[in-house]
């Protein structure tokens, strides 16, 4: 950095900045009102804004954030210094429905002057522009300097970021650095400007300190930085200010001249044009009860999360929760792919036509599925992952994408089979325990992880069978009436705790017990750790003591009626302990003893706090309440007004009492993300739910197999299913046991204590494995002892196996 180019050189000034280098960098609040970026793929640029300020700008993926924010400061040098954010009353506004261009007009509190900024970015360049115009008493302009204060976070971190003040094409800008490179300029250019550390040496400390600019440093290097740029408004009453990002130094500075170039109106104009290409969804905005106002934004701000460089991947949100209290050590935010929110994403396109959009986010997860069937946790965008958990439901999601796409008709020429087949191989051997469920904290048998991979196991099994492949549909379909008839098993608690009169309820989550994956022998058999409590208090809690109301996928999916009598008793219990009021209606938290939120004193979650109300879950019960022929229409509305004002849905809101000296509100968006993706993904399904008055989500070739009495039922369960990583000791007579493994096998066994001995060659049904299967009767007594041998390797298991023969416990309502 240190050669000079042709096209600018720097400005020394007052030399570098002192107080190097700077406080602790930190984020700013996840309390987006937009999320903006121009609808070309041309222009690989994102940012957000929130309190009337632009805060983190992203490029040349949707997952990199390169700055904090940056605001305007406003001072007469004499008798008032503003900073916008907290000193000015502002207005938010799109400037038209069908685009994410922002218009936010701020209002000086005692009248003086009134400045309106509108935010687009360049529809062909990476840069982002902000048109200000400024108003007001004439005496106090001719007096007024406004000033560009931006803090450069490059490459997701505030350190080692670097700034130098420069002459470019004769108007004076700033060049910021670390590996990539970011340009800051004002179309009449700036007629001074500094360099700085955060909280030492910055334009902020300075102008608070006599409402003048008295420092103009050159250059700050390596450090957390911020950056100023001083605009005369007696001269200028209207100025465009650009921010512009480069992978180099003078890709930047070319980047900046060229959004500098072309008039704001212009780029405007065909910024709003680009977005109303994409159209409007038919038969949504008459489900609404905004008039679709909702609609359109959630289907812009879905949009807006795909990213450009590799199509098809969406992130989760483009925010940090809690950004103000997180630092560099915090690397992801929600700024990663979850193929969980990935495939409620797409899910929300189909809803809304968008078929070729679904069908991009199906072939990317194709892409970043692990050899095994598997997916990571999350990642980021370009595969790389991030957190090492394992969630069976984002490998059974994916399947259920597929099948709706070929439903549809809507996969092309991509061949969809071998992914599916590999995931479902993954479902097999590793269903029923998960890792994580759908909250990512625990390990057991989840309701909600069930429901997905039932759904997802029996859409694979359609897939095979269009491919011919009938063992392989069949074998995935009994696997999958294995799960369907054991889960309430699994997953329920027959002596509750939290509700008097509902002794049978679904828990949120059952641990593995002893000998089964994931089992921790450090917590006593039965409990569960939650790991997100405050210090101090209690974290151990039996499974009956925790719910959530998960299991209501199940009804989602066709796998359980919304009438079945433990559904109906389970939502008693959710309701009792989980559903909180809000000045808008009802919303419902994650799980009880839920630390994951907001804290009890209105302080940010940092590793501990109070979960709180999410709206999503809202939408879910909505679901749920059209599966049941109720009127969902208060519920959507109840949805609608949990929105910011730029329409952001939030992940959590505040479900307490009023903490004004928190800014925390009962019924508004709380420190985490806003928007949620997933969130908005909801909305546009319930929309899409009550037009067709059929639950979205519902997959037909599932409701077809379970939904049905168990007398009537065509495909009842005649497995119990062993496996070497989750072995069984005892199985009902009447059933067949069904051995598995990943390698072909011979099965040594007998029924009589080795008066007899068997052989069984297992057959094999490829991704999944080889299985073999042993028969019994009903009434059948005694055990099943054997060993195996793996032929291809002569080897032995080395032991005998021996699983117990049981009576047949009484049918229950199904």
């Amino acid at each position: 950095m240190s050669e000079l180019s042709a096209s600018y050189y720097w400005l020394d000034d007052q030399g570098p900045a002192f107080g190097g280098p700077g406080l602790a960098p930190r984020w700013t609040s996840s309390q987006k009102d937009a999320v903006i970026t121009a609808y070309s793929a041309s222009s690989r640029v994102w940012f957000t804004v929130s309190h009337g300020t632009l805060n983190e700008v992203y490029y040349p993926t949707i997952d990199r954030p390169h700055t904090r924010d940056m605001e305007l400061l406003f001072t007469d040098g004499e008798t008032f210094f503003h900073e916008e954010k907290r000193d000015l009353s502002y207005r938010f506004e799109y400037i038209d429905q069908s685009a994410l261009a922002v218009r936010v007009t701020g209002s000086d509190p005692e009248g003086r002057y009134t400045v309106v900024k509108e935010f687009i970015s360049d529809p062909h360049h990476p840069v982002v522009l902000m048109n200000v115009k400024i108003t007001g008493d004439e005496s106090v302009l001719e007096r007024l300097k406004c000033y560009v204060l931006m803090a450069p976070h490059l490459d997701g971190g505030g350190a080692g970021n670097s700034a130098r003040s420069i002459r470019l094409a004769g108007q004076r800008a700033v060049l910021c650095w670390k590996t990539t490179s970011l340009a800051l300029g004002v179309s009449c250019g700036f007629n001074r400007t500094s360099c700085g550390y955060v909280g030492t040496s910055d334009g902020f400390q300075d102008l608070f300190a006599d409402m003048k600019m008295d420092w103009q440093f050159g250059q700050a290097l390596n450090g957390n930085i911020a950056v100023t740029g001083e605009i005369e408004v007696a001269l200028h009453r209207e100025f465009t200010v650009a921010l512009a990002m480069g992978l180099r130094p003078h890709a930047a500075l070319a980047n900046l001249m060229q959004g500098l170039s072309t008039p704001f109106e212009v780029n405007r104009k065909r910024f709003i044009e680009q977005w109303m290409r994409t159209g409007t969804p038919e038969g949504l905005a008459e489900s609404s009860t905004d008039g679709g106002q909702l609609m359109r934004i959630s289907e812009n701000v879905i949009l807006a999360h795909e990213d450009k460089t590799y199509s098809g991947a969406f992130i989760a949100s483009a925010s940090i929760p809690w950004g103000a209290s997180k630092g560099d050590d915090d690397l992801g935010g929600y700024h990663l792919v979850w193929t969980r929110d990935m495939v409620q994403t797409a899910s929300s396109l189909l809803a809304c036509g968008r078929v070729e959009t679904a069908r991009r986010a199906l072939v990317y997860l194709a892409c970043t599925q692990k050899p095994d069937g598997s997916f990571a946790q999350n990642f980021w965008i370009d595969g790389t992952p991030y957190w090492t958990g394992l969630q069976l439901d984002e490998v059974a999601f994916p399947i259920v994408l597929a099948w709706r796409l070929w439903k549809l008709g809507g996969l092309a020429s991509f061949d969809v089979f071998p992914f599916v087949e590999n995931a479902a191989a993954f479902l097999v051997r590793k269903a029923p325990v998960t890792q994580q469920e759908r909250w990512e904290e625990n390990s057991g048998y989840s309701p909600s992880t069930l429901a997905a991979v039932i759904a997802g196991l029996v859409c694979a099994a359609e897939l095979a069978r269009d491919r011919q492949a009938v063992e392989l549909a069949h074998f995935l379909e009994e696997y999958a009436d294995w799960l369907e008839a054991n889960l309430d098993k699994w997953t329920t608690t027959d002596d509750g705790v939290l509700l008097p009169d509902v002794k049978r309820h679904y828990v949120r989550i059952q641990p593995p017990a002893e000998g089964e994956p994931y089992h921790n022998p450090e917590i006593p058999p039965g409990h569960i750790r939650l790991n997100n409590r405050e210090p101090g208090e209690r974290n151990l809690f039996e499974a009956r003591e925790i719910v959530d109301a998960g299991f209501l996928e199940l009804v989602r999916y066709g796998i359980r009626r919304p009438d079945d009598p433990l559904v109906v008793d389970s939502l008693k219990v959710v309701d009792a302990v989980l559903k909180y009021e809000t000045p808008y209606g009802a919303c419902w938290r994650r799980y009880n003893h839920d630390g994951y939120g907001q804290r009890k004193d209105g302080g940010p979650f940092e590793g501990w706090g109070q979960g709180r109300a999410w709206p999503l879950l809202g939408g879910e019960r909505a679901h749920y309440e059209l599966a049941a022929g109720r009127d969902i229409e208060p519920m959507i509305r109840t949805y609608e007004q949990f929105a910011s004002v730029g329409g952001m849905l939030p992940e959590q809101v505040w479900d307490y009492a009023d903490l004004p000296e928190e800014m925390m509100y009962l019924g508004k968006s709380a420190g985490s993300a806003q928007p949620l993706v997933w969130a908005h993904a909801e909305y546009l399904k319930l929309l899409r739910s009550k037009a067709n008055n059929r639950v979205f989500d519902r997959v037909s070739a599932v409701e077809e197999r379970y939904l049905k009495p168990q007398k009537e039922r065509k495909f009842p369960n005649k497995l119990e299913i062993y496996q070497l990583e989750r072995p069984v000791s005892t199985m009902t007579s009447g059933l067949s046991l069904r051995i598995m493994d990943a390698r072909p096998f011979r099965v040594v066994f007998t029924l009589d204590n080795w008066e007899t001995t068997h052989r069984l060659d297992s057959r094999s049904v490829g991704y999944p494995g080889s299985y073999a299967d042993i028969h019994t009767t009903p009434g059948q007594e005694g055990a099943i002892v054997f060993t195996l041998h793996w032929m291809l390797e002569d080897r032995w298991l080395g032991r005998n196996v021996e699983v117990r023969l049981t009576p047949p416990e009484p049918q229950t309502a199904g």
